[in-house]
């Protein structure tokens, strides 16, 4: 464990709360920037989060106050450690990269700040920026050596093969692939991520991080990828990606995953296609026979966009009735039949929830768009859930600690 921090370090870091709140995103921006003049840095990184989106900035402005304020309570920023060792790792992030954004991060401090960033608040920032760091180096060390002794590990790249190529929607599309070593893979946890280094022609390497819509096993794993109208890679996987191609793929990670044998109900509740990592619990649940009853209740626009419908319905049929599926519409066309495509018309709503669902005894894992998340995470805690049994993830940047 790393040494604890000095309490004036602990005094200082908290006095500039203040100016965090206020400065926040000009650093967090002015940090990428100073980064990401080194080639070899910024290709570690998911562009989408910065370029395309900007998101990222802000969500480290925010993280980066949370651990400012809570400096002195610094327990209750574990689940956020764990989300961000896992991305890391993920994204091949080693110990000798570590310094680039200390200086980076400093540097932007003081070019923001100016003379208010004196030399007293550059060291504690120093020694509170490495303190994070010797804690992640240690669990994203872990972490490596349980993947590379693992059946089937790996660290960094290995090569894997597009299988099979198969369009579920007009703007979904699922990507079957296995090593081209053909070895084994290591068994992903069900709602777990694969991250990919993408060499597309004529661009910088970019990585991306797709959910893996398949049941846990040792020879392979499936992607469904939304196209975004915007979005250079999921536009490239869509329109080039054939069978025969090779892609460059680490490790299964992520935090958010269902975890061994389920002990209470379970409801997987989503929102377009942040239902591709509870695809993958329910193909998980189904092969526990004797298990507590799954709800999956998804959403979306119409059949034009729904995926994995006839799959999620064939789990749920072969389970004797522990699996329960709803699916909502909130546009069906002429051609959508109700009670064959879809089961419910509109939106899904906390009061259908709370009348199908075992809201008293349940945990929920929740996967969809940010305005889906906030809407249904503050929704079931405000019908009694508590916050221990609703897990989520959303597709973008976590407030977290530091880059990812």
């Amino acid at each position: 464990m790393p040494r604890p921090l000095s309490p004036q370090t602990i005094s200082l870091v908290k006095a500039t709360v203040p100016a965090l709140e206020a400065h926040g995103l000009a650093i967090t921006r002015r940090m990428y920037q100073r980064m990401f003049e080194n080639e070899a840095i910024r290709d570690l990184f998911n562009q989408s989060h910065h370029g395309e989106t900007g998101s990222q900035p802000k969500a480290l402005a925010t993280a980066v106050l949370a651990y400012a304020q809570n400096i002195d309570n610094l327990a209750v920023l574990g689940p956020a450690v764990e989300r961000i060792a896992q991305k890391h790792v993920g994204l091949n992030i080693l110990p000798e990269h570590y310094p680039f954004v200390a200086d980076a991060l400093l540097g932007a401090i003081g070019d923001v700040l100016a003379e208010a960033a004196t030399p007293e608040i550059l060291a504690a920032w120093g020694e509170a920026y490495w303190f994070l760091a010797d804690v992640l180096i240690g669990r994203e060390k872990q972490i490596y050596d349980e993947h590379a002794s693992a059946p089937g590990g790996w660290t960094g790249w290995r090569d894997f093969t597009v299988v099979e190529k198969v369009r579920e929607s007009d703007i979904i599309t699922s990507f079957t692939l296995a090593p081209a070593d053909r070895g084994r893979v290591l068994r992903h946890r069900p709602g777990q991520y694969l991250t990919f280094w993408l060499e597309i022609p004529g661009r910088p390497p970019l990585k991306r991080n797709y959910s893996i819509s398949s049941a846990p096993d040792d020879t392979g794993y499936r992607i469904t990828v939304k196209r975004e109208p915007q979005g250079i890679a999921s536009n490239w996987l869509h329109d080039a990606l054939q069978p025969g191609a090779q892609l460059k793929v680490a490790t299964p990670a992520g935090e958010f995953f269902l975890p061994g044998v389920p002990e209470r109900p379970v409801v997987l509740l989503s929102g377009g296609v942040g239902q591709t990592p509870l695809i993958s619990m329910m193909h998980a649940a189904a092969r526990m026979p004797g298990t507590p009853p799954l709800h999956f209740v998804h959403g979306t626009l119409s059949g034009a966009t729904h995926a994995l419908g006839a799959e999620a319905r064939a789990l749920a049929a072969r389970s004797g009735g522990r699996i329960v599926t709803t699916t909502f519409y909130e546009c069906p066309r002429p051609e959508d039949r109700q009670g064959v495509d879809y089961d419910e018309s509109g939106r899904i709503t906390l009061d259908w929830l709370h009348a199908n669902t075992p809201v008293a005894e349940a945990e929920y894992y929740l996967c969809g768009p940010r305005e889906f998340l906030r809407s249904f995470v503050s929704g079931l805690l405000a019908l009694g859930v508590p916050p221990a049994r609703i897990r989520y993830e959303f597709f973008g940047p976590a407030d977290e600690l530091m880059a990812a």
